[in-house]
């Protein structure tokens, strides 16, 4: 009796006559299934309020560098509001356009008749924002810290986003004294994913970073530097995941970009694991 063809043959036959739009149906539907964590990117952009080293104001530049990325939340710090120097421009809000996605302001400084800050761009809902101010010494430039709430379909749990701007001057105690606020400000058992960005304007091993470090995991192993732009030497644009949460960093880099602003854009990549 002559036997039946192996299965494998079978599929094999049967694939052959679907038609081709049949076969990349089944190819787009079938990843859905699978079940992946999922990977939020996270990009901190010191944008220099928009003013390339190249001399020229060109806010689409910046967001040019923002959309090749194509990051889900963005740490942007240097933001103008309404200032004399560059046009009265609400940049956070042009960016945002430019970018298609939503946005919020933290300012910590009145200047130029305006506004200067951090802001945080996110692809996805921001259910609830606050600018919190951080401690300053001797009268210096005021820094803060902005946090944004944000819901992500698909994910349980929502997004808790800092964005910060640290004190840039040698004496490192204003920098020291802010990583220990933004420390004290997170709740001691927190549910949601929780991530830190920005410009911390010290290095790895400096104490400020042993500070942040203590609750907060680096997603970058070894330095990555973004300043000098033209020839970066030293890292102080840093990415943090929280630590004690499932947050798994699977990529890191500076991006190319050398002109759009004096800083270079640091990216981060972050698996979900539920």
């Amino acid at each position: 009796m002559k036997s039946s063809p192996p299965i494998r043959w079978m599929t094999k036959q049967l694939f052959s006559a679907l038609p081709l739009w049949m076969l990349f149906f089944l190819g787009c539907w079938a990843p859905s299934s699978r079940g992946e964590d999922p990977e939020i990117r996270i990009l901190s952009y010191n944008i220099h309020h928009g003013e390339g080293v190249d001399g020229k104001l060109d806010l689409e530049r910046i967001a040019r560098v923002i959309r090749d990325a194509n990051p889900d939340l963005v740490a942007l710090q240097e933001v103008d509001q309404g200032t004399s120097r560059t046009g009265k421009v609400d940049q956070a809000a042009e960016l945002a356009r430019l970018c298609k996605m939503k946005m919020v302001f933290g300012a910590n400084l009145q200047y130029g008749g305006g506004q200067y800050g951090n802001a945080i761009l996110s692809r996805h809902p921001i259910k609830n924002s606050q600018n919190r101010k951080l401690p300053n010494r001797s009268a210096r430039e005021p820094r803060g810290v902005l946090w944004a709430e944000i819901t992500i379909d698909g994910i349980k749990n929502p997004i808790h986003f800092y964005a910060t701007h640290f004190d840039h001057v040698k004496d490192p105690s204003n920098r020291i004294d802010s990583a220990k606020a933004i420390d004290s400000s997170l709740p001691k058992n927190p549910v949601a994913w929780t991530f830190l960005a920005g410009d911390i304007n010290d290095v790895i091993g400096s104490q400020p970073l042993k500070i942040i470090e203590k609750r907060w995991l680096r997603s970058n192993n070894v330095v990555l530097p973004t300043i000098p732009v033209k020839k970066p030497t030293r890292q102080i644009d840093f990415v943090f995941s929280l630590r004690d949460q499932a947050a798994r960093c699977v990529q890191s880099k500076v991006l190319k970009e050398s002109v759009a602003s004096d800083h270079r854009a640091f990216l981060a990549v972050f698996r979900l694991r539920n």
